[in-house]
């Protein structure tokens, strides 16, 4: 049976380019980019120039981005990395209730330091009331931090707002744009943001590398600390293979005509699976402020799980876990108020550019096939 990966939220595959691009430093170019000799110069040059292809994807300075180790790094780096430089300002932090664990978990983690965190809801849809934010600022608030788009539903966060409602309390705002990033438009001074977290294995760079920007005149208390590298915000020697990788991928990220053609089949696996379904399915995320490639449905009184056992090599995620006989909605879909009966048959499908239209078609069609088994 044919397999089609449609997990594309979860981890894209190395673009080509991407692979090409770092090739050479896996063998000839193993200088460490800090030292002062020969051997060095082309590492040196390779990081600095994958720094100018990050920093031109957001539209910002090049001594604004720090590499990391991933996404998750990232995260915890302005998180943790705010807190302890500004706990003479205050120690209070707000978020959401539907962040990624790399968000979710350092604030449980700087809970038990001190630090008091707000969570605050969001409604059906999966959508921030920027007024919910102003309500909870308080005097010693001293971070925001609300994703760009969700890695579940795909609901795309009122950044923009959000950032300025921060900025006049003299709040630092951060968003996690792990999802968003080379899907839609994250230009940094557009967005508002303060610092703002890229994942290299989200847009088809290699797993193992990130990215945070942070603008001038922020301080961070580094996670690692050492020798000076990245500004002083990240100890350890950079790798200029992984920032190589990242730099292409971001260079590619810059051109997001693709994602018209992945909003396209996506729409139309929705409209399908509407058609020849009718009821029996439910759209779980905001149906306009929503990434191009992210579909997230329930499949009515089924469970999500079983549906994906039975989808005969389709790759896709599941929104609810199962524990002995019971369901348990991720907490995503339970922030939302999704009802248990309609959660418990969550599918993300998330598309990437290299989903085809008869990939599509042919997962309508497994679909259409299961349930009609099933009757």
């Amino acid at each position: 049976m044919r397999r089609i990966y449609l997990d594309y939220n979860a981890s894209t595959p190395i673009d080509p380019a991407v692979a090409a691009a770092m090739k050479p430093f896996l063998k000839d170019h193993y200088g460490n980019p800090s030292s002062a000799h020969w051997a060095a110069g082309t590492a040196a040059t390779a990081v600095e120039s994958a720094r100018r292809q990050v920093a031109a994807l957001l539209g910002c300075q090049n001594d604004e981005i720090v590499f990391t180790g991933g996404g998750s790094e990232a995260n915890n780096l302005a998180l943790k990395g705010v807190f302890f430089a500004y706990r003479d300002k205050g120690d209070h932090i707000i978020t959401t209730q539907i962040e990624h664990p790399a968000i979710i978990e350092p604030c449980r983690f700087l809970e038990h330091l001190g630090a008091h965190v707000t969570y605050l809801p969001v409604d059906g849809t999966g959508r921030l009331d920027p007024d919910d934010l102003r309500r909870a600022i308080t005097p010693r608030t001293i971070l925001v931090s609300i994703m760009h788009a969700n890695n579940e539903v795909g609901t795309i966060q009122p950044i923009e707002d959000c950032a300025r409602i921060a900025h006049n309390h003299n709040v630092l705002f951060h968003t996690d744009a792990a999802q968003s990033v080379g899907k839609i438009p994250t230009r940094v001074n557009e967005l508002g943001v303060d610092l703002l977290t890229v994942a290299g294995h989200k847009l088809y760079a290699p797993k193992g590398v990130g990215a945070l920007f942070v603008r001038r005149g922020v301080t961070l208390e580094p996670l690692i600390h050492g020798a000076g590298h990245e500004g002083g915000r990240r100890a350890g020697t950079e790798s200029a293979l992984m920032a190589v990788g990242l730099g292409k991928a971001c260079e590619l990220a810059g051109d997001l005509t693709p994602m018209n053609r992945v909003r396209d089949l996506r729409d139309r696996f929705w409209q399908e699976l509407q058609k020849r379904l009718g009821n029996r399915v439910s759209l779980n995320g905001h149906p306009v402020h929503r990434l191009p490639n992210t579909l997230n449905v329930s499949f009515v009184n089924r469970v999500g799980a079983d549906i994906l056992r039975k989808l005969n090599g389709i790759a896709a995620s599941t929104g609810s876990a199962c524990h002995s006989d019971r369901i348990e909605l991720s907490p995503v879909l339970q922030a939302m108020g999704v009802a248990p009966e309609i959660g418990m048959g969550a599918v993300r499908f998330s598309l990437g550019r290299g989903t085809t239209d008869d990939e599509i078609q042919e997962a309508v069609v497994r679909l259409t096939d299961l349930f009609a088994t099933a009757e």
